[in-house]
């Protein structure tokens, strides 16, 4: 599982800010189906997920 949390909405350029009450955070969880750690590491870099070196 990869887990993101994201303290607002705003990141995404779809969102108008001037009709936002408030601002959002949330969580996004990506589940594969890789068997183990190094599988699921190389195809969520291949997707472009950000990782520290």
């Amino acid at each position: 599982n990869y887990n993101l949390g994201l303290r607002e909405q705003l990141i995404f350029p779809e969102i108008d800010y001037d009709k936002i009450d408030k601002v959002r955070g949330m969580t996004i969880c990506i589940t594969t189906t890789a068997k183990t750690d190094d599988e699921a590491r190389q195809l969520l870099a291949e997707m472009g997920m950000p990782f520290r070196k």
